[in-house]
């Protein structure tokens, strides 16, 4: 082999090690995996969501012996005026009461269905509608009650809201799985007022009920209880 032949395999050797050390230098290709994107979860942490999940969760109790009289005959009065009427006038605008503390007149702007009412007293266009069915909270715990709480129940001005009439008659003695208004922009705070009337009542949620409950407070996780 003459030198010229010999310098020439050196060099063309010379190229080939440096391309391996290229090659070792350089960073791996990696294929980008096709991954589906994570859903979002949000968490309920308001108030509401707590007490929900501190209500017990049971079946439904036997709706045996059940009746209104259970809760009261009618509704109870407090310095000359009945519960129906306080919260005809708590829940109107511009109320108009005449001598014997009966509302005769005034505006409702209805939670359940987002419309404007013109009531006037004997009209059963706007209700008074027990936010926990008094028959649901029966077979939910209520039965355990005493007579007197049972009273204060149907009564307390946290289960009652004035609303329209056909929308109470629709939701009937339904719970959360079974009936929301339909006025969506109300949802939240309807769930948040059932479920203060259930923890200050010792009442229970089913589990259909209490998934329905979720359901709503996940559209407002910062939802806080009704006060009064």
């Amino acid at each position: 082999m003459n030198m010229r032949l010999r310098r020439a395999i050196v060099v063309i050797l010379s190229l080939i090690g440096l391309g391996a050390i290229i090659l070792a230098a350089a960073p791996p290709v990696i294929e980008k995996s096709q991954t589906s994107p994570v859903p979002v979860v949000v968490e309920a942490t308001g108030s509401a969501a707590k007490a929900l999940e501190a209500l017990a969760v049971k079946g439904r109790a036997p709706k045996t012996d059940y009746s209104r009289s259970q809760f009261g005959s009618g509704w109870s009065t407090v310095s000359g005026c009945d519960t129906r009427n306080i919260i005809l006038h708590r829940d109107l605008q511009d109320p108009v009461l005449d001598e014997k503390c009966s509302v005769v007149s005034g505006t409702l702007n209805d939670p359940y269905t987002g419309t404007t009412i013109n009531f006037v007293k004997g009209s059963s266009d706007v209700q008074i509608d027990h936010v926990v069915a008094l028959s649901d909270a029966w077979q939910t715990g209520a039965q355990n009650l005493t007579r007197g709480q049972r009273v204060q129940l149907a009564n307390d001005p946290l289960e009652l809201i004035a609303v329209q009439g056909d929308a109470n008659q629709q939701k009937s003695d339904g719970n959360a799985a079974s009936w929301l208004p339909s006025n969506k922009a109300f949802r939240c705070q309807y769930i948040a007022r059932q479920i203060a009337v259930k923890q200050k009542y010792t009442l229970w949620v089913i589990p259909a009920e209490k998934q329905a409950m979720l359901d709503v407070l996940a559209t407002c996780p910062d939802q806080a209880l009704p006060a009064k």
